[in-house]
């Protein structure tokens, strides 16, 4: 069933619903060639794996394909949204003169409904007031963005838009950190790939940002840490604590490598390539020092 347009989305309406959508991550981005795919693919052309039915030929197994860019991609509902409510249900392959204008959309529709995953988290830690009425406010607007009409949309500079979005954010993640206690360690934007973070003290942590890439946090517990935006690709999570994270999204799981004792938060879901076994930590060390950060 389609959404009435100007409704308000469904509660699950910021979770990727693949039936409901034409393909679209298939179709409008484009990629490279590389460790994350095995092909090159120009923006607004099909990837050859896609089917007549718009699903993905080798879904089930896209990391040995070479594929597992595809693998860590999360539109949060921003495909079937463009699908079923701003085209109406018309398949670009059935309108072809709407297609050009239906990848536009989905290309400022994906951060939109990004962010209003992001404010919906931000509200989820209550906040005290003001800050909780400006969280409010910046999701009904954002929300009242993903109604507007296909070219209205293409006209938006989401880039604009987000940067004046993520101050908020942040204001909101520094509250949450400091809520009951003092913040930890400061290292948004920290270049700490591959690094041996299994003694780092990181509860609390402001890691927005932070390229993590095949970091070591194994066994580390990074409660209230915030994580938005935090490049996890291969980075070891076994026996990490992430129940209480800040702004992880599911994506940034599977990008990663965990075990079943790796705990997550709670409406994430253990990915299907984690390994069953767990390892056992080292001692966290009083302090931690890294290069980067900001």
């Amino acid at each position: 069933m389609s959404e009435t347009p100007g409704a308000a989305p469904p509660a699950d309406g910021l979770r990727a619903d693949c039936a409901r959508c034409f393909g679209l991550c298939c179709v409008a981005p484009a990629f490279s060639a590389s460790a994350d795919f095995a092909i090159d693919k120009p923006a607004g052309r099909p990837c050859p794996n896609l089917g007549a039915d718009s699903r993905c030929g080798i879904h089930a197994d896209l990391r040995d394909r070479g594929f597992p860019g595809c693998t860590v991609f999360d539109c949060f509902g921003a495909g079937q949204r463009v699908a079923q409510v701003t085209f109406g249900g018309r398949d670009w392959r059935d309108a072809p003169q709407t297609a050009a204008l239906m990848f536009d959309t989905f290309a400022v529709m994906r951060p939109l409904h990004e962010l209003l995953w992001y404010l919906t988290e931000a509200l989820a830690t209550r906040p005290a007031q003001p800050l909780r009425d400006e969280l409010s406010v910046a999701y009904d607007e954002t929300q009242r963005l993903t109604r507007e009409p296909a070219e209205t949309l293409r006209a938006l500079d989401v880039d604009a838009y987000r940067g004046r979005v993520n101050p908020l954010l942040s204001r909101a993640g520094d509250a949450a950190r400091s809520r009951g206690g003092r913040p930890g360690v400061d290292r948004r934007g920290a270049h700490l790939l591959g690094v041996d973070l299994r003694r780092a003290d990181l509860r609390r942590a402001n890691l927005r940002g932070a390229l993590l890439i095949g970091a070591d946090l194994r066994g580390v517990e990074l409660g209230l840490a915030d994580l938005t935006g935090a490049d996890l690709r291969g980075a070891d999570l076994r026996g990490a604590d992430l129940s209480a994270s800040l702004f992880l999204h599911q994506a940034q799981l599977d990008a990663a490598r965990g075990d079943g004792r790796t705990a997550l938060p709670p409406g994430r879901t253990r990915p299907g390539h984690w390994s069953p076994l767990s390892l056992t930590p080292l001692r966290r060390r009083a302090g931690f020092r890294a290069r980067g950060g900001g």
